[in-house]
């Protein structure tokens, strides 16, 4: 009996199970809607909604799963929220056949990226600062939304960050999921848990025959494989190496490609490297141990598992709960990971104030082009450092270094060479 303890505590850290738990609550319950909207455009049934559901659970938890145990770190996947949002217009009188066979597309292109390592070659450029600040414009919604439902749902939230507080101080490791223990309890007395929306039903696979329209390719298959890369996996990749895990990109980005590509025919969209769910188990929250964190990433893929088997009961459970739970347990689960990035992206100065203009730009939420605010806000922080570090290269140059980059009192290297040189020669001439 002790020894089956101990290998279930080896196995199952409460910490890890909860922030597995959390990272598919929130991954769901925050985007579940805009899922069931995108396959509503394309005319689906409520049997081809729960094999939508049933298709991303799967492939959702067996990526999880695999790659977090191949690579001993945690390696979340997760459905594309911003594809989806492109399916909801892009699939606007289109036919199911149609919409598998852009899912289709858009699968290949994304293996493709992953076989040949042009993904990887991108991402092994970004500097680390632009990195975290990147992530850092991601979650800060999430820290303002806990302040902002409190204003709301009082009752609810605040308990929540009491609790929160309290385990900070003596019992770290539960905080989390004290919190969110706390958070349904208050809810369930506030009456704002709507538990008759429920209904119990498994989901079954519907299998689709893919049609490949051109105007449907062009019009939602691609922006789907743009959006995924850009605003998901760039991302993805963000949130891992923040917290120092530095795993090979493209086989990461290839085996989830593999993945949609074989679960498409039944509904499963887009499949990419988690970010904000990411985050919640990469964090010293999911495990004190960072080489033990894997577990949480392994615990979100058997809920992702659960959710795809009980499609149906999952949806309408998510619904059921309140939007001041989902985003109190939210914003209390990234409070590290935010306070890292922060710290990241500010750590190095000569980075510092691209990693701003890259923290800005994406905590703006700007969307050009269907393309949304991580990309752009990448982009800015490059252009930046680009900019202000040809300019400092030039300065030093000259001989002088810009104004804001010295020290009051400092003189330059070469200032201070010049002058020796002349006091040199003024002793040579007396």
């Amino acid at each position: 009996m002790k020894s089956l303890a101990f290998l279930t505590r080896q196995a199952a850290p409460p910490s890890a199970v909860t922030a597995g738990l959390v990272a598919v609550l929130v991954g769901t319950a925050s985007s579940a809607a805009i899922v069931f909207t995108a396959a509503q455009a394309a005319g689906a049934s409520s049997d081809e909604l729960a094999s939508w559901m049933l298709a991303l659970g799967v492939g959702m938890g067996v990526t999880s799963i695999g790659l977090s145990l191949r690579y001993r770190a945690p390696v979340v996947t997760a459905w594309s929220t911003p594809g989806a949002a492109v399916l909801a217009t892009g699939l606007l009188g289109a036919s199911m056949g149609q919409a598998i066979g852009a899912f289709l597309v858009s699968a290949a292109l994304i293996t493709l990226s992953g076989i040949t390592g042009w993904f990887a070659r991108v991402m092994n450029r970004v500097p680390v600062a632009l990195a975290a600040g990147l992530l850092a414009g991601i979650l800060v919604q999430f820290g303002i939304g806990l302040f902002s439902e409190m204003h709301h749902s009082f009752a609810v939230v605040f308990p929540m960050f009491t609790v929160y507080l309290l385990f900070r101080r003596w019992l770290l490791r539960y905080a989390v999921l004290a919190a969110l223990t706390t958070g349904v309890v208050a809810a369930t007395l506030t009456g704002s848990v709507r538990l008759r929306d429920v209904d119990l039903a498994l989901s079954t696979p519907v299998f689709t025959v893919p049609e490949f329209s051109w105007q449907v390719v062009i019009g939602a298959g691609l922006p789907l494989f743009v959006v995924t890369m850009a605003s998901q996996n760039l991302a993805g990749v963000a949130v891992l190496r923040n917290d120092g895990y530095q795993l090979p990109v493209s086989p990461l980005v290839g085996w989830t490609g593999a993945a949609n590509l074989v679960l498409a025919p039944f509904g499963c969209f887009g499949l990419n490297l988690a970010a904000i769910t990411a985050a919640i188990c990469t964090g010293s929250s999911a495990h004190q141990d960072p080489d033990r964190r894997y577990l949480a990433a392994v615990w979100a893929g058997v809920f992702y598992l659960c959710l795809g088997v009980f499609g149906g009961t999952v949806g309408s459970l998510l619904t059921a709960l309140p939007v001041s739970l989902i985003a109190g347990i939210a914003g209390l689960g990234l409070l590290a990971t935010v306070i890292t990035s922060l710290t990241s992206a500010l750590a190095d100065e000569q980075w510092r104030e691209s990693a701003v203009i890259t923290f800005l730009a994406t905590a703006s939420g700007v969307t050009l082009l269907g393309i949304g605010s991580a990309f752009w806000g990448l982009l800015a922080g490059v252009l930046t450092a680009l900019v202000t570090r040809s300019l400092r290269r030039e300065n030093r140059l000259d001989g002088d270094t810009a104004p804001q980059d010295r020290l009051p009192g400092v003189r330059p290297p070469l200032a201070e060479a010049a002058q020796h040189r002349r006091r040199a020669g003024a002793d040579n001439r007396i």
